[in-house]
């Protein structure tokens, strides 16, 4: 196995931490098209236990894109053809739950997905192909996000499900209401068809939410101002930042990666014979799915 490579999903600043070295921007084309921004290459540490990362600007840096236009298909393949092995999703979200205020982490392990037209898959007409999303993120990523929030003393728990709503305007009071009906624990606009895609490419992904305000369900949900839910945002930022750098080595160094069910996800997946594939498509898919097609010509 390549030496591996954490992805950072998430805001402009978590690039910004101490430690990093060898940095630069790289820019990345895709059969998709762009990413929403050139991403971050690092090291973080030098030597032996040193650990490469990857930052991505989810919306571009300066919040340029809304979640809606995000090019999740271009932000994961430009992951894959840069060498990710594991991608960690950080973002910002409301909360369905009283017992989760702002200020608190949840280490998602479902989705509800409730988005509208967007791109969700690699595949399509002259090559299908069906990958399992019971289990949608990567639990050995999940054990390293809990154990690293545990051992800073950070509020989170593990396990919940997330509504990946449209946006992006928030919910009304009434489809807040029904969500929590549902069990759900946050609600948040971004982390579909990252999912998907993410495990369509064979990526190990794990969905970290941070909590800044309670959705529009809580009798006190008026009373929060824009202000405060900065406060939390920045607060959480900076955790992130501190959660990143104490995951990078342990990610780097965890011997069970390999064998990682996440990185064999297109085993049984794909679906048209051989004989009835479209080569364009086939040529197009290798970018992210060459372990099962062969590489490109």
């Amino acid at each position: 196995m390549t030496e591996p490579l954490l992805c950072i999903i998430g805001g402009s600043g978590l690039y910004d931490m101490p430690g990093l070295v060898d940095t630069r921007w790289a820019q990345v084309d895709t059969p998709w098209g762009a990413p929403s921004d050139e991403i971050f290459l690092g090291r973080l540490g030098t030597g032996e236990g040193s650990a490469r990362l990857a930052f991505l600007p989810r919306h571009g840096r300066g919040h340029r894109i809304p979640p809606s236009e995000v090019n999740y298909r271009a932000n994961i393949a430009a992951l894959k053809h840069l060498g990710a092995t594991d991608v960690l999703s950080l973002s910002a979200v409301g909360s369905l739950r009283a017992d989760l205020p702002p200020g608190h982490f949840v280490v998602v392990d479902q989705f509800i997905d409730r988005t509208q037209g967007r791109a969700g898959s690699f595949f399509g007409t002259g090559l299908v192909a069906h990958v399992s999303m019971a289990h949608p993120v990567c639990p050995r990523l999940g054990d390293h996000v809990q154990a690293a929030l545990a051992a800073q003393g950070v509020p989170h728990v593990r396990g919940g499900t997330y509504v990946a709503m449209e946006g992006p305007q928030f919910s009304t009071l009434a489809e807040s209401q029904v969500y929590r009906s549902w069990n759900a624990s946050v609600i948040g606009m971004t982390n579909l068809p990252e999912a998907k895609l993410a495990r369509e490419a064979e990526l190990c992904y794990c969905a970290v939410s941070m909590v800044t305000d309670f959705d529009c369900w809580h009798p006190a949900h008026d009373a929060v101002t824009v202000d405060a839910v900065i406060r939390v945002l920045l607060g959480n930022a900076q955790v992130a930042r501190t959660l990143v750098a104490g995951l990078a080595g342990t990610i780097t160094a965890d011997a069970a990666a390999a064998a990682c069910g996440c990185r064999r996800a297109l085993d049984h997946a794909l679906i048209t014979s051989p004989e009835a594939r479209d080569a364009a498509v086939v040529e197009r898919l290798r970018y992210v799915a060459a372990r099962v097609l062969g590489p490109a010509a």
